[in-house]
């Protein structure tokens, strides 16, 4: 017992003693950091003490005077930086600044009246061949019969078709205008009237979706051969749909060509069109219709447009996979437009295609792409004569408002301007 007292005397000796040693260390390194803090006061005060409020303000609008690095030293305890730094967050204007380049990526579509005079102006200045050349074989006095056969010459080159061509003919010898002496002014009536009549001039062209009645979304499917501009076209025209005030969303069911999507995407940024696409390429083109189609019904868009891959009208199974495409999309939204795209520079070749995709699809309308007025103009006619369904769209230039209504008047003063 004596023993463990000794011990515990011992261990609480030790405890005071290491007590008062811990504190006498303790207040010489406060007595050493009040000593340390002390200097620094004295020390600027004699270098720079009155003058440093006076260099502050005059180094943020000069940028920099010859009292710049004992300036940095003390940033933080003077109130003066504060307040000087209150012009160089000039940063909210710059802040607000910054929606404004996203707002301004987001385009304005021309209107459809500007797109029609500018289509019949571009028809108009092509040099076309095609109108020219028929105005001065028929304003001659007198045809002949070579000339005649000059006249239906023309009109095959111009891909009007052989029966369309034949039933022009016939009507243009029988018309007092043009036999006989002819006058230039009568002859091009009479060559006009003839024309109109041939690429239809009561024909309804209105896109379903624009019918009164129309289901909504409106769904239409874009189909063609690859290089017609078909991609092109589907974002063009939702282009055109955007300018009516009309919401859209695209569907990129083109999985196998790797840019597709991403081509589709960048035309849907530009009017601020949702488009649904697959993640991953060549993922199932149906399935991806089929999301498209679920989508524009959530949202309640006005019009869905499909873009599908690019078909060789001889491949039996890609062209059965159109057919899948429009029956999965059903099951969401009827279709109500199938708008082939056509290449008009393609001529007779295109025609071929056309008859393939009609049987495999149904097809509604044609857009005519690249018709630039030149000798392929003629297209028109023998596209609605051997398919039945009339050309509704078409294309000039490379722009990306150079879509519009096919209009028949327009079209046929253009080729004869």
């Amino acid at each position: 017992m004596v023993g463990v007292a000794v011990v515990a005397i011992v261990l609480i000796l030790l405890a005071v003693w290491f007590s008062k040693s811990r504190k006498r260390d303790l207040d010489k390194t406060i007595e050493e950091r009040q000593a340390r803090r002390d200097l620094p006061p004295e020390t600027p005060s004699g270098a720079a003490g009155t003058d440093h409020p006076q260099s502050a303000a005059p180094t943020a609008p000069a940028s920099g005077g010859e009292e710049h690095e004992p300036e940095a030293a003390e940033p933080a305890p003077e109130a003066e930086p504060a307040s000087a730094s209150v012009p160089e967050p000039e940063a909210a204007p710059a802040q607000e600044l910054e929606p404004e380049p996203a707002a301004a990526k987001v385009e304005t579509p021309e209107s459809v009246g500007g797109r029609l005079a500018r289509l019949k102006a571009k028809l108009a200045k092509s040099n076309n061949p095609f109108g020219k050349a028929l105005f001065n074989i028929l304003a001659k006095d007198n045809l002949s019969e070579s000339d005649w056969e000059d006249v239906e010459d023309t009109l095959l080159l111009a891909d009007v078709g052989a029966e369309a061509s034949e039933q022009l003919v016939d009507e243009l010898r029988t018309d007092a205008r043009v036999t006989g002496k002819a006058d230039p002014a009568e002859v091009r009536a009479a060559l006009k009237e003839k024309l109109l009549d041939l690429v239809g001039r009561d024909t309804d062209r209105t896109l379903n979706a624009d019918k009164p009645g129309a289901n909504r979304p409106g769904v239409i499917i874009m189909v063609g051969v690859n290089g017609t501009g078909k991609t092109t076209t589907a974002g063009k025209l939702a282009r055109l749909f955007v300018s009516e005030g009309k919401s859209v969303v695209l569907g990129a069911a083109d999985t196998f060509r790797a840019a597709a999507a991403d081509q589709l995407e960048t035309w849907g940024a530009k009017v601020d069109v949702p488009v649904v696409r697959s993640d991953k390429d060549g993922a199932d083109p149906a399935s991806v219709a089929f999301e498209a189609s679920a989508k524009a019904k959530e949202l309640d868009a006005d019009v869905l447009i499909i873009d599908t891959a690019g078909r060789l009208q001889n491949k039996a199974n890609l062209m059965d996979e159109l057919g899948k495409i429009r029956r999965v999309t059903e099951k969401n939204l009827p279709v109500d437009e199938v708008l082939l795209v056509l290449d008009a520079t393609t001529g007779q070749n295109g025609m071929t295609q056309a008859k393939v995709f009609a049987e495999a699809i149904g097809i509604t309308g044609v857009v005519l792409s690249k018709l630039d007025g030149s000798a392929k103009g003629g297209i028109v006619i023998s596209v609605q004569k051997e398919l039945g369904v009339p050309v509704k769209l078409v294309g000039l230039g490379e722009g990306p408002d150079d879509l519009a209504p096919f209009d028949p008047e327009g079209f046929v003063d253009g080729i004869l301007a």
